[in-house]
């Protein structure tokens, strides 16, 4: 995430967006495995992207650089500044492990990985997905695996909002969740919540909607994840963990975060929210809570 917030990671997000087709091969390629491509020879990094080291030289100079000797230095110098507050916890942790318990340790990896989400998530953001989820026909939620759990959650919170919510994972396993997507079209909007550890059919599925032209919103956690190119949106939940596959914390700020946007977007959810809780008030021990 602070890889890609960097001026380097900025100017290779733009060549995803603009480049040619081999010089987006480059980006995505650096993208995804910036820590290997400070330590790649030209030949190697050529044989990776699959394009000559003619395209590599060009490459690193028409994002102003001299040479490829030149742009691994400045990958590398990048990374090191981007993985500075990771391997700052890090050695905190490894210092202190004696007196710090693994309770201890999970609760501050998940401080990290808010402080991380809040400063990459941005308001504009958040906007745009709550104003396509309030334009959608049908809103189609899938997670699998550990996802699922963030799948229901939004799923929930989605439900008074949205006129028509389809959870995708539940009884049936995976090829129920395909069979309740088949009807998804132009118009519709599949959220995918991919964690790690990542399940190949969400992205299965995401290519389906795709071809489909639904509006694809991904949420995971790095920019890396497999989610990320499938989808018209993108937001980033941070889940680094020491012990577990991953923090699952910042994951559910974000859900809140997006619910909380789209219930003050428009006067008309601020009344469905209203009617929410007249309706549920009898069945609550305190209805004024």
């Amino acid at each position: 995430m602070a890889f890609v917030q960097s001026p380097l990671g900025q100017v290779l997000s733009a060549v995803l967006t603009e480049g040619s087709a081999s010089h987006r091969s480059i980006a995505d390629y650096l993208m995804r495995n910036p820590m290997r491509g400070t330590a790649l020879k030209i030949e190697e990094m050529a044989e990776g992207c699959k394009v000559s080291t003619a395209t590599i030289s060009r490459f690193a100079r028409d994002i102003g650089f001299g040479s490829y000797g030149a742009m691994r230095s400045a990958l590398a110098e990048t990374l090191h500044s981007a993985l500075q507050p990771v391997e700052k916890l890090r050695s905190s942790i490894v210092r202190r492990k004696e007196a710090v318990s693994p309770a201890e340790a999970s609760m501050e990896y998940a401080r990290a990985n808010l402080a991380t989400t809040q400063g990459a998530l941005s308001q504009q953001a958040l906007d745009e997905v709550a104003r396509k989820i309030d334009g959608a026909r049908t809103i189609y939620v899938l997670g699998l695996g550990m996802s699922s759990s963030f799948a229901s959650l939004l799923s929930l919170h989605l439900q008074p909002y949205c006129k028509h919510v389809v959870e995708m994972a539940g009884a049936g396993g995976n090829e129920a969740a395909a069979g309740r997507l088949v009807h998804i079209e132009r118009g519709d909007m599949l959220v995918a919540l991919s964690f790690p550890r990542y399940s190949s059919d969400t992205m299965r599925l995401a290519h389906f909607a795709r071809n489909r032209n639904a509006c694809v919103v991904a949420m995971t956690d790095v920019p890396s994840a497999p989610m990320v190119p499938l989808s018209d949106h993108v937001l980033y939940a941070s889940s680094a963990h020491g012990v577990l596959p991953g923090s699952y914390v910042a994951a559910v700020a974000v859900i809140e975060a997006l619910v909380a946007t789209l219930m003050v977007s428009n006067k008309s959810n601020v009344r469905k929210a209203a009617r929410l809780t007249e309706v549920m008030s009898e069945y609550l021990v305190d209805p004024a809570v």
